[in-house]
């Protein structure tokens, strides 16, 4: 038999199958231990045939295989191939995608525990032993007991029982478990008309994809959570997906209090055990729904029946490294592979996924009013620029503080919105204007008052205070604009006797900091929660009734074509916190651009309107969804062989465009916005090109520059343009 095998080493030059000889245990999926070269190396089995094309005495043997069962299903495999072929990346770094990461290194394995228990035929014990004695009688009180801990009771004593045959000992595989505190609590509502009459109609369409678009606290889990269950009943799996790490407990526990230990959860946030523990409950069967962020999609799982993918409109479903994926994509392939529905939920849709909706491509369902039948939050937009002339230099406008006490004063809680975490967000010298910079990246450093030190938030690099400026000597440092740690300090001066919690990167770092700290909300163990964008998805806090949006508008003005977008759904998902279960919601949006289209569509909850000036906007000005934004980033540590790499690139994509010119509304090479990140230069060649435009001669154009020192890789329509 011949195995032909993907080595693991993601690098063009080996990048093809080698053929080894192999016996009839190995399969496809499997990973094996090949000779290769001088030295031993990983590979995926992707097929096992009877001959190959080689000559028998120039073939190689396997030496081992690394699985009792393949570990990537052939859904995956086929999959991996699609992968490597549209994003034109190595299919070594394609199945890589497919496995924890820790299990690729051998750095994570099965967990087992040794138990021990008397034997059926007990020998007989000298009175003289009593150690020996002593464990017997312990064992036959408990039954049984992990050997380690009948050894630091009993000590040598345990080692002769086994021996004599006494005590016989059992190894047990043993899971661990994410997130053991988390006992989700089993919730069923009785379906409203418009609940049942979506997933009647998901069910019933032929359509491979359906968009839910409800406002917030419409009740789109329910319908989700019946789709999965409808799918479990036919004996078939699911994927559910959402944005966030940090919105994964939340939602686990859903799942596990209505479907047990049939959930399994996959995110980067776990440990490496309990990643590989979940993998594999996955991979053996023994949990049917896989849960988690982006990489869950990847879920070894077969049969599947339903794939959620929860506030589909987020840019974290995007990959930012090779493969650059787009979660919907491999979706997309997984459910017509499986013949199942693919379902999108949000309350602020993604312009071009409800384009698609509207055209008729996606089944549409729309959910315009909240589950309790309850209102909208009420949204009070405040104008800074008034409170500034008042002499109000905090972050907060008088409305606000007036609410946040009455709200507090009845008991209730708030969220503080400001998507900019550290206490200020830029350090300025007044004497000569220069604001500080990293040193290793091309941006401003933000002060961080808990950890006195200024911090880089792209590579993450620390400096200390400045006393004086690096440029000048000057003396006067300003600490300008505000963060999440800031106004923490300055809520605990207005409302000295509030519980506040923070809610940022900086504060969820830990294991478990995301669920620890909601879960402490979610309790009232806290009045006011502050928080960047982590706190405006999903999450359901009945006892919020308000919510302030600090410098709402702040997003407005990135260079982006979507920053209108952002701003429009940051807004309403933040504000759709508020006022979920009985009592009425309030919000308070501070910005100063008042009068903006975007800021007024979003306070009225209008997305029909917003969508449809949006769309108008960019069919006018020719942007996705009617144009593909194509980037080729070049990035080195060396500023020399980088612009060579660019030059060289630059020539190859110029022979493309000549030759494709009509199908081409802009091209050029320049530096990226930001030059430089972690000591890497960024250059760019953009380029917007029609729908049809030449992608694939674009990608070939980029695989052909082979630069040692040089990144160049292509990104589709970014989710980032910095």
């Amino acid at each position: 038999m011949i195995a032909e095998v993907i080595v693991d080493i993601a690098h063009s030059d080996v990048d093809k199958i080698f053929d080894y000889v192999c016996d009839n245990t190995v399969k496809a999926g499997m990973r094996v231990a090949v000779p290769f070269g001088r030295s031993t190396a990983t590979g995926f089995v992707v097929r096992v045939k009877e001959t190959s094309v080689y000559p028998a005495d120039k073939l190689r043997a396997i030496y081992r295989t690394e699985d009792d069962i393949p570990a990537i299903n052939a859904e995956c495999l086929a999959l991996a191939e699609k992968i490597s072929a549209r994003y034109r990346c190595p299919m070594a770094l394609s199945l890589r995608l497919f496995l924890p990461a820790e299990m690729r290194t051998g750095k994570v394995s099965r967990n087992f525990r040794e138990y021990a228990r008397l034997s059926g035929d007990l020998p007989p014990i000298s009175p003289r032993a009593k150690a020996q004695l002593a464990c017997v009688a312990y064992l036959e009180e408990h039954g049984e007991a992990p050997l380690a801990e009948l050894r630091e009771k009993f000590s040598s004593a345990v080692n002769a029982l086994i021996k004599s045959g006494a005590v016989a000992v059992e190894k047990r595989r043993m899971l661990r478990v994410p997130y053991k505190s988390a006992e989700g609590e089993e919730e069923r509502h009785v379906l409203t008309p418009a609940q049942r009459g979506a997933v009647e109609t998901i069910q019933r369409t032929e359509k491979t994809v359906s968009l839910i678009h409800g406002v917030t606290g419409s009740g789109k889990t329910e319908i989700y959570l019946t789709l999965i269950a409808a799918a479990l009943r036919e004996g078939k799996t699911a994927i559910f997906l959402v944005p966030e790490i940090s919105l994964t407990p939340q939602m686990f526990m859903k799942l596990r209090g209505r479907f047990g230990s049939e959930v399994a959860i996959l995110h980067s946030g776990l440990s490496a055990g309990e990643r590989f523990d979940e993998w594999e409950r996955l991979r053996l069967g023994e949990a049917k729904i896989a849960v988690g962020a982006r990489s869950a999609v990847f879920a070894p799982i077969e049969n599947i029946g339903c794939i959620v993918i929860d506030e589909e409109h987020d840019g974290s479903y995007c990959s930012e490294a090779s493969p650059r994926y787009n979660t919907f994509d491999v979706a997309l392939l997984r459910a017509k592979h499986n013949g199942c529905k693919l379902v999108l939920g949000s309350a602020t849709p993604a312009v071009d996924t409800y384009r698609r909706a509207m055209s008729g491509e996606f089944e549409l369902i729309t959910l315009p009013d909240r589950i309790n039948a309850r209102p909208m939050p009420k949204v009070d937009i405040v104008d800074m620029r008034r409170e500034v002339r008042r002499g109000n230099a905090t972050p907060f406008s008088i409305a606000l503080r007036e609410k946040l006490k009455a709200c507090l004063d009845g008991g209730n809680q708030a969220i503080i919105f400001l998507n900019r975490r550290g206490y200020a967000q830029t350090v300025m010298c007044r004497d000569c204007g220069n604001v500080v910079k990293c040193k290793s990246c091309d941006v401003a450093l933000t002060y961080h008052s808990d950890e006195d030190c200024l911090k880089c938030h792209y590579c993450g690099a620390r400096y200390r205070p400045l006393s004086a400026c690096p440029a000048c000597g000057g003396t006067h440092i300003h600490y300008m604009g505000t963060g999440t740690q800031r106004v923490v300090g300055e809520l605990k001066k207005l409302f000295p006797a509030a519980r506040i919690l923070r809610m940022d990167v900086d504060t969820t770092s830990g294991k478990e900091g995301h669920y620890k700290i909601l879960k402490q909300f979610a309790d009232r163990g806290a009045d006011i929660l502050v928080g960047t964008q982590m706190v405006a998805k999903g999450h359901d806090f009945p006892s919020v009734t308000l919510v302030g949006i600090l410098d709402a508008d702040m997003s407005l003005h990135f260079p982006d074509y979507r920053s209108g977008e952002r701003t429009f759904q940051l807004i309403t998902q933040v504000a759709g916190r508020s006022g979920r279960a009985g009592a009425e919601g309030e919000v308070v949006l501070q910005t100063y651009d008042p009068e903006n289209y975007i800021l007024r569509f979003a306070a009225d909850y209008d997305y029909r309107g917003f969508y449809a000036h949006e769309i108008g906007m960019r069919e006018a000005m020719m942007f996705p969804p009617f144009v593909k934004v194509v980037r080729v980033m070049v990035t080195g540590e060396d500023e020399r062989e980088t612009l060579e790499a660019l030059r060289s690139v630059y020539g190859k994509l110029q022979r493309v465009y000549a030759a494709h010119e009509e199908d081409f509304l802009f091209f050029n090479r320049m530096h990226s916005p930001i030059k430089r990140i972690q000591n890497k230069f960024r250059y760019q060649v953009l380029m917007r090109m029609t729908q049809n435009g030449p992608l694939r001669e674009v990608y070939a154009a980029v695989a052909e520059e082979r630069q040692k020192n040089v990144l160049v890789y292509v990104e589709e329509n970014p989710s980032n343009l910095s």
